[in-house]
């Protein structure tokens, strides 16, 4: 179905691996409406409890494929954002399930913004951050501009973004750009750890909290003291409401199904 991404499930995880490991996964036309198709399926496909962006081979993602965008040399930078790496960030933010970035190598450009972008990222300790924007003369894009400060406060993301840092795995795990940073061999793992909670976790409950913390970005307290009240209507709708108050009482573990 797929050619430049892979796209996988099993027991409530979706993996959607980018798939051009000789270009460092490298980002041209293609690959970026097929990431968008596989996100829409991952959203809709109630089965799926969790999605784990990554990266075939040694990268992540090394951002635009240069060489693919110097073929159209009048291409308009706006019109490929809105139409090709926008809806992707969208599409991660407003997921309603966690999404999980596992962080193998490097992630340059849009390639950074897409890890940004996700829940959590759990970065291999040969992984590194790059804002390679300003090396070539442009300037942030896919969000960056929106998720650094938010991260990292504005001075040091004026300098990663205006210097092109190149931000060790270690060192994004200080900064509170990464979640979490683990031996290149445990990435695997550490992953596993939030995948195998998540799949089990009342999925609805952690949607709503995932647009809470969205929305509380550009909110006032009194905002949010509201939404919560309507959010917390909704998830004590649930089925996953009902059962983990049914465990409580009952002294056992709650099956959730997210629902």
């Amino acid at each position: 179905m797929y050619e430049f991404i892979k796209f996988e499930k099993e027991n409530g995880v979706a993996t959607l691996t980018l798939n051009r490991p000789d270009v460092y996964n490298a980002l041209n036309d293609e690959i970026t409406f097929e990431i968008q198709a596989a996100l829409k399926d991952a959203k809709r496909d109630v089965e799926v409890r969790v999605l784990v962006l990554t990266g075939e081979g040694k990268a992540f993602c090394s951002g635009q494929d240069l060489k693919a965008s110097a073929k159209h040399p009048d291409r308009s930078f706006s019109d490929s954002l809105h139409k090709r790496y926008n809806p992707i960030i969208k599409a991660i933010t407003d997921m309603p399930k966690p999404v999980i970035c596992r962080l193998n190598g490097v992630a340059a450009g849009a390639g950074c913004s897409f890890a940004l972008a996700c829940d959590i990222i759990v970065a291999g300790q040969s992984a590194k951050l790059i804002e390679v924007f300003v090396n070539i003369g442009l300037v942030l894009d896919s969000g960056s501009s929106y998720f650094l400060p938010r991260l990292v406060g504005s001075s040091k993301a004026f300098e990663l973004a205006t210097m092109g840092t190149r931000v060790s795995a270690a060192d994004a795990e200080k900064m509170g750009l990464v979640s979490k940073c683990v031996a290149d061999e445990e990435l695997d793992s550490a992953v596993k750890t939030y995948t195998d909670y998540y799949a089990s976790a009342p999925t609805k409950a952690i949607g709503l909290m995932k647009k809470m913390l969205n929305k509380s970005q550009n909110s006032s307290l009194k905002e949010m003291l509201e939404y919560e009240a309507y959010c917390q209507d909704i998830a004590g709708a649930t089925y996953d409401y009902k059962e983990g108050t049914t465990a409580f009482l009952e002294k056992r573990k709650a099956a959730f199904k997210g629902e």
